[in-house]
């Protein structure tokens, strides 16, 4: 191929965000824009330093640039290691060509293994504008993939990543699918776990589409930011640590895409599928168990969908490698009540240190899948390790190992307590029937969560409990008046989101 013709322009930081995508700006009148052709929204490659990444043209008024820059956003600056005033080499940006068998996708075509490699390489290595990525994940939503492309994707993403080796048998992890408020068990099973003996290298994601994912949670106890030698010295001293997967090269591909999802409020099965068993393979486990809940306003709603997403992930497991146990839970109503990364953070610890107002929904949840990861590891009686999880937390050796674990990653500090806070209070006495989790993962959401760790949902009264006329349903937590006015407005706007049925 014919390499592309290239100008130099000077290198000006605008200070502007566009989240992941990298964004240059450029005048209208730039000799380099007049002399290629470029427009908004081209893709233009720029050199620097030995780096080399593409961006999205904006183009702008000749009051934001001086004659001879280019701008750029602040990922196009982190990425390209640009420095103020030096010259940056501007070309056009070879075509995508995978963008073909997203094309494919979108029509309705099967695609092979080698042709998810070729976009999870582009994708990783920045050649997908924000367009083509949202393509992609709109293609591959909601059951466009099947089993085999599955795999597919999951071995892509893989093996454009770096690969922990632990050089031992078992190491042991797990995840929830998602989908319920508050079911924060990961921060009482790692120190459980850890405790038994067991390595458990757990990485996390941020939140994607809920008020706060394990990562937010964790982050408000300790640093998450582990590279991978870091978190091989904190599990190899504690047996466990939870850190943040963003922070390593452990299936990079699935960052980006969580990205896409996130801003889409969009979750696809196949790519959930591929995205957390890639980041476990890239981990170095061996043993996982998977939450699943169930419920009506949880992420999967019916037993049928849990079945086939069950073997779903069961076949893709054992395909690259995983002894993999689905563990169908309650998906009902949230778990513990605390709903936002702070809130959240704080009733894991109530029930790590056996607090007398501990959520006892919490706990019993994290003992059952702490036990279930056990028995699948050591391959012993359910009933043996559901003993000795319990054990653990209760004689303190689960707490004491939790504060090891936050002292090796750094350092624990103490959640933070939001500014602002209202009670949503019930008009009629009567008896909780239903919890709409989504709705009231919107109020936590609307309320600044996960961006302020403090903001969040405490949710007082749970399914089947009595409640008296004007008694508070939930409390809305905020760090700023008009965060809190905004939640507020939404739930007084959705009748039912705690539906209380009345009584005489």
């Amino acid at each position: 191929m014919t390499p592309a013709r290239s100008h130099s322009l000077r290198l000006r930081r605008i200070g502007i965000d566009t989240y992941q995508e990298p964004v240059v700006y450029m005048r209208r009148d730039c000799h380099v824009c007049r002399a290629e052709g470029f427009q908004a929204q081209t893709r233009v490659q720029l050199r620097f330093d030995g780096r080399a990444i593409v961006a999205t043209l904006n183009v702008v008024g000749d009051e934001l640039l001086a004659e001879g820059e280019a701008g750029l956003s602040e990922a196009a600056w982190r990425q390209l290691g640009a420095v103020e005033g030096a010259s940056v080499i501007l070309a056009h940006a070879q075509p995508v060509e995978s963008v073909g068998h997203v094309r494919a996708k979108i029509y309705g075509r099967r695609l092979e293994e080698a042709a998810f490699h070729e976009i999870v390489r582009d994708v990783v290595t920045g050649r997908y504008s924000d367009v083509q990525l949202a393509s992609f994940v709109t293609a591959c939503a909601d059951e466009r993939l099947d089993e085999r492309e599955v795999l597919g994707l999951t071995r892509a993403m893989i093996a454009v990543g770096d690969r922990i080796d632990w050089g031992r048998r078992p190491v042991v992890d797990k995840h929830c699918v998602g989908g319920l408020p508050g079911n924060r068990t990961t921060l009482i099973l790692v120190p459980i776990v850890a405790a038994a003996g067991l390595a458990i290298p757990k990485t996390s994601s941020r939140a994607i589409t809920s008020p706060s994912g394990t990562a937010d949670a964790m982050e408000t106890l300790a640093p998450i930011a582990l590279d991978a030698r870091a978190m091989r010295r904190v599990v190899e001293q504690e047996g466990g640590c939870i850190a943040w997967g963003g922070a390593m090269r452990l299936s990079p591909a699935d960052d980006v895409l969580i990205g896409v999802e996130r801003a889409l409020d969009l979750d696809s099965e196949g790519q959930l599928v591929a995205s957390v068993l890639s980041k476990k393979s890239a981990a170095g486990s061996t043993h996982v168990v998977i939450d699943l809940p169930i419920g009506p306003t949880a992420k999967v709603r019916t037993r049928e969908s849990a079945t086939r997403l069950g073997q779903l992930i069961l076949g893709v497991g054992r395909s690259i490698g995983l002894e993999v146990k689905i563990v169908e839970t309650d998906g009902t109503q949230p778990v513990g009540g605390a709903i936002g990364p702070a809130l959240e953070a704080r009733a894991a610890c109530a029930v790590l240190r056996g607090d007398a107002d501990a959520p006892a929904d919490l706990r019993e949840r994290a003992l059952v899948l702490a036990a279930e990861l056990i028995a699948l590891a050591k391959g012993e009686a359910p009933a043996d390790s559901a003993k000795l999880a319990r054990a653990l937390l209760a004689d303190g050796r689960a707490w004491r190992k939790f504060q090891a674990i936050c002292a090796a990653q750094g350092g624990m500090r103490e959640p933070p307590i939001a500014r602002h806070l209202r009670p949503v209070l019930t008009e009629r006495r009567g008896v909780v029937r239903a919890i709409d989790n989504r709705r009231l993962a919107r109020v936590a959401k609307l309320a600044g969560a996960p961006q302020d760790p403090a903001a969040g949902v405490v949710l007082h009264a749970k399914v089947g409990a009595a409640v008296d006329a004007g008694a508070p349903l939930f409390t809305v937590h905020a760090e700023s008046p008009g965060e809190l006015e905004y939640a507020l407005d939404y739930a007084r706007s959705q009748s039912g989101i705690v539906q209380v049925e009345e009584t005489s």
